[in-house]
């Protein structure tokens, strides 16, 4: 089953995620299918790509919980 889920980048006490399309048996940074979109608590800025994450969801992908909460 595929999920759009987050991925953690950035340093330590500075966290930056990218949104993205995985595999739900992958590991958090495991291999990511496509990215969608990014999130910066810090600043707290959203940026999705609407089209592909329509895409994905159209070919029956689901959000995580806390992609749906943002």
């Amino acid at each position: 089953m595929v999920k759009l889920r987050l991925t953690r980048f950035g340093k330590s006490k500075r966290p930056f995620y990218r949104i993205v399309a995985m595999d739900t048996r992958s590991p958090r940074d495991g291999h990511v299918l496509a990215q969608v979109g990014t999130y910066d608590p810090i600043n707290a800025e959203l940026s999705v790509d609407e089209a592909g994450a329509c895409q994905w969801l159209d070919q029956g992908a689901q959000m995580s919980e806390t992609v749906a909460a943002l």
